[in-house]
């Protein structure tokens, strides 16, 4: 298993994970190059609710979605809130959220369906993309998984949620933990490792001195939710990248101190 980056296009990069079988599912994590946008939000920002202008952030949206070989118009995403609400979404929202963001799925963190040519849209700056897929019976799902998501195990919420709607058994399901901020920069402070100790005491290796400060391990985070729902280990494939160190080829907003675009992570079954 690995994360790679591949060239579609002029200048358009996609990170994709190997372990997800191209037969069942495509997907795709977009890089922060090969868009229309003007600073701060060059070039390929995907999200539609930073400030930039909305007919550019769809022009990049086309563009990601061409080089997937899927129809922006069909895109399905939300209004994401930090919180722990998962979606189930049938072709009836399809385009929801596409062009507008008021049309989004309101106050939503997760997505799941069982819909084929349904892509899925979660944007990041930072926060942990989650891509989950049940290849035996075919339904996908998407996470976002910043702190907050992330101590309220989200990651491990929509797989169960997979499983109330489409049957996935966790053993058999594959996952993708995207690029997002590692734990060579994310130094929080006492209230969020209150709360990651009291969610997680069985996994200490969570948090990390360094420097004086306590680092946050949000990929080992959501790895070892997955696990603990049922995942096997050789199932789950981390990108390891952070965002705040690539930051020149992934929005970042601690790097770029608050002002910057998104990343989009994208998947639809065939």
């Amino acid at each position: 298993m690995s994360f790679y980056l591949a060239k579609t296009g002029k200048n358009n990069w996609q990170g994709k994970f190997s372990s997800f079988p191209a037969e069942i599912a495509v997907h795709g994590i977009s890089t922060r190059w090969g868009g229309k946008s003007s600073a701060p939000f060059a070039s390929m920002n995907l999200a539609l609710h930073v400030g930039d202008v909305a007919e550019t952030v769809w022009q990049n949206r086309q563009l990601f979605c061409e080089a997937l070989g899927l129809s922006a118009e069909a895109v399905c995403t939300p209004e994401q809130v930090h919180g722990e609400r998962i979606q189930r979404v049938t072709r009836a929202d399809a385009g929801r959220g596409s062009r507008e963001y008021g049309d989004a799925i309101g106050a939503t963190d997760a997505l799941i369906t069982n819909e084929p040519g349904l892509p899925l849209l979660l944007c990041f700056a930072d926060c942990t993309p989650i891509l989950l897929l049940d290849p035996v019976h075919r339904a996908a799902g998407i996470a976002h998984g910043g702190w907050k998501g992330t101590v309220r195990r989200i990651a491990a919420k929509t797989l169960q949620a997979m499983g109330r709607e489409f049957g996935t058994r966790p053993e058999e399901a594959l996952a993708g933990i995207g690029p997002s901020i590692g734990p060579c920069c994310y130094e929080v402070g006492m209230e969020v490792v209150r709360q990651f100790q009291e969610a997680f005491p069985g996994c200490p290796e969570l948090l990390q001195e360094r420097e004086g400060g306590i680092h946050l391990d949000l990929w080992r985070a959501n790895a070892y939710q997955l696990e603990q729902a049922g995942m096997q280990p050789g199932h789950i494939d981390r990108a390891d990248t952070c965002t705040a160190c690539s930051s020149e080829m992934f929005f970042s907003y601690r790097a770029d101190h608050g002002c910057t675009g998104r990343i989009g992570a994208m998947i639809a079954l065939r």
